[in-house]
């Protein structure tokens, strides 16, 4: 009687894998078809007795799996992650194919999500780009980037708990985003393109492909996602998060100068501008070497009215960049911001003679002016001649100056 009980089930036991197999064939018939909804229907009446299959079916129903979840490209997010790890554990029990569709499905991953933010898709792209980062994971190779990239879609789309989630998890990482880029120029295409390691950049500028190759540094990150955190807290009214977020951040990375950058753009977006303008003049006595900062420096002394001062963090800014055109067309600003003032008072005068003195003296002061701002002028034309902003302002001082030729000038680099 117990014989017979145990033939039974040991035959039941056959029928069933029998089945499943049967089940995970007609799984990778539909796939061949395009039928994908037809296949994850069939592997998933497989899955219920999975275990009683053998080791190479169920390697086989994984791989299978991975292709029906990842279909024909168009698949979401959370189905994609559902392709990769069956394609995982297609993998760990010795499919040879199933790496190289992980690697293949990470790769359109990442296409799929720069198109979306492309088209202003920012919240799908963000969803792709933690997909791909949770791929890397299960590929060995994990890219925290991925993370990085994913928030700052996220803040696009004003998704702003999903951001600061992702941004603190970096942190937590340690995060650094720094590094640096090989490159090579393409000689087909005459374009730089960058290679994951000096090695490989250094392999292909030995065939006739590539050339001239070179090296790019590539900033940390930890100041742009402080930055990032407090801009999210700022623009809620959490400025106490916001505060608490950056002394976070610069306490596990004292001495980073993008973090003080960053804190004092945070000051001044809470509307503390003098202690915004302090904590750069701090950074600019502690590392005098960046023109960007004087620059912010100069733009911050620009809106309190002191030019003179203006003026001088400009200049350190051309001094260490003489191409930073952006410092010199601030200068020009800078030096026109006491025309404002001479014209009321021009505008206010009388016939009388004491006014009319007071006029050609006032004339007088603001044509020197025009003449200090020129120079600066005539160089942001050279160094950016297509800033039609710069060439109108140039033209109307030549006006005031009667300067006809030079007035015909701007007229032509506007019509071109």
């Amino acid at each position: 009687m117990k014989t017979n009980i145990l033939s039974v089930a040991l035959g039941l036991l056959t029928m069933t894998a029998i089945a499943q197999k049967d089940q995970v064939k007609n799984a990778e018939d539909a796939i061949d078809d395009g039928n994908y909804a037809e296949a994850k229907s069939q592997l998933k009446v497989a899955e219920a007795n999975l275990s009683e299959l053998n080791d190479k079916w169920q390697e086989r129903y994984y791989f299978y799996k991975g292709q029906a979840f990842m279909g024909d490209g168009s698949a979401s997010a959370d189905d994609l992650l559902i392709a990769a790890e069956a394609f995982n554990k297609a993998k760990e029990l010795g499919s040879s194919d199933a790496e190289e569709q992980l690697v293949s499905l990470q790769q359109n991953l990442v296409n799929s999500a720069i198109e979306d933010q492309n088209a202003q898709d920012y919240s799908s792209s963000a969803e792709k780009l933690v997909a791909s980062y949770e791929i890397t994971k299960q590929l060995k190779q994990t890219d925290t980037s991925y993370l990085y990239f994913a928030a700052n879609n996220y803040v696009q789309a004003q998704e702003y708990d999903k951001a600061v989630e992702y941004l603190e998890q970096l942190n937590e990482m340690g995060y650094d985003g720094g590094g640096t880029n090989f490159t090579a120029v393409n000689t087909e295409t005459g374009e730089t393109e960058s290679f994951s390691s000096k090695e490989q950049r250094d392999l292909m500028t030995k065939t006739a492909q590539y050339n001239n190759p070179g090296t790019e540094k590539i900033p940390s990150k930890k100041g742009d996602i402080a930055q990032l955190i407090a801009r999210i807290y700022i623009s809620e009214k959490k400025y106490d998060k916001a505060v608490d977020a950056m002394e976070q951040a610069k306490a596990a990375n004292p001495g980073d100068v993008s973090l003080l950058q960053a804190e004092a753009n945070m000051y001044y977006q809470m509307g503390e501008k003098d202690k915004a303008r302090q904590i750069l003049e701090k950074v600019a006595a502690d590392d005098p070497s960046d023109p960007q900062t004087f620059n912010n420096i100069g733009l911050m002394y620009s809106e309190i009215g002191d030019q003179e001062k203006a003026k001088e963090n400009f200049e350190k800014a051309l001094e260490i960049d003489p191409e930073f055109n952006q410092a010199r067309v601030n200068m020009v600003a800078a030096i026109l911001g006491k025309e404002r003032d001479i014209i009321e008072e021009m505008n206010g005068l009388g016939m009388s003679k004491d006014d009319n003195k007071r006029y050609e003296e006032l004339n007088a002061e603001r044509k020197a002016l025009y003449n200090e701002a020129i120079p600066y002028l005539e160089e942001a034309i050279a160094k950016d001649p297509d800033n039609t902003d710069v060439i109108k302002t140039a033209m109307n001082i030549y006006t005031n100056l009667d300067n006809p030729e030079k007035v015909e000038e701007m007229k032509a680099m506007l019509e071109q």
